[in-house]
């Protein structure tokens, strides 16, 4: 992790683990404490235990898997987000359906993976995710690039500048604002004022949502949208 005065963090990402089946919580602690850039601070077993406990440990990513018994996902995801804007949520499931996928990205989740995923692509999402970078699932891309060419007949929106356009085509391939202020030579809380303004000129409030705009516009193509 690199903090905004370019200094970089060499404590391990503190991962919390949350799943109700004992061996998926076993297989992934032990597939984490291989890697010496990542650690997990505990594990929930239940989902109405979700909110305190990440509170309590106060990692930096949060793994989830959103079916887990007593877990309202999409609530408890928006909830958590609230209340520590910083914490990157990486959802794990084993669903794809536009509910679910729009519904967590909405809610401020930064990442959604597959369960049928390789172990090693699980490391790379959470360091991804670590970094305020978003990773989609190839097979959560398609879902939400179908959703996003479906005919709209919404009115068309303010136009933007050029560098508000750069800054949302960057955004919606997944580039974290400080990674944008890297591409782009600018200071990152110029970057911040250019998603603001072009949040509030489409009326989007996510990431998941300037997504689908990007690429109904052909601001992205549906082929860039893809994991890392």
């Amino acid at each position: 992790m690199e903090h905004e005065n370019g200094v970089k963090d060499t404590k391990p990402v503190r991962v919390l683990i949350a799943d109700d089946h004992p061996l998926v919580r076993a297989g992934i602690k032990t597939m984490i404490e291989k890697e010496h850039d990542l650690c997990v601070v505990g594990e929930i077993a239940t989902g109405d235990r979700v909110e305190t406990l990440t509170c309590q440990w106060r990692p930096d990513v949060l793994l989830l898997d959103v079916n887990m018994p007593g877990l309202d996902p999409v609530a408890a995801t928006r909830s958590l987000k609230k209340h520590r804007p910083a914490l990157n949520i990486l959802v794990l499931t084993a669903y794809d359906d536009d509910a679910y996928v729009t519904g967590l990205l909405s809610a401020g989740a930064t990442g959604y993976l597959l369960k049928e995923e390789a172990l090693d692509t699980l490391v790379a999402a959470i360091r991804a995710v670590a970094k305020g970078d978003s990773w989609l699932s190839q097979r959560v891309a398609g879902r939400l690039a179908r959703k996003a060419i479906a005919p709209s007949h919404a009115t068309p929106a303010e136009p933007l500048t050029s560098r508000e356009r750069e800054v949302l085509r960057l955004l919606a391939l997944g580039l974290s604002n400080d990674r944008i202020a890297d591409r782009l030579c600018i200071a990152k809380r110029t970057v911040q004022n250019h998603v603001s303004n072009t949040y509030g000129k489409l009326d989007l409030d996510s990431r998941a949502e300037a997504v689908l705009y990007a690429i109904r516009h052909g601001i992205v193509d549906v082929s860039e949208v893809k994991e890392p």
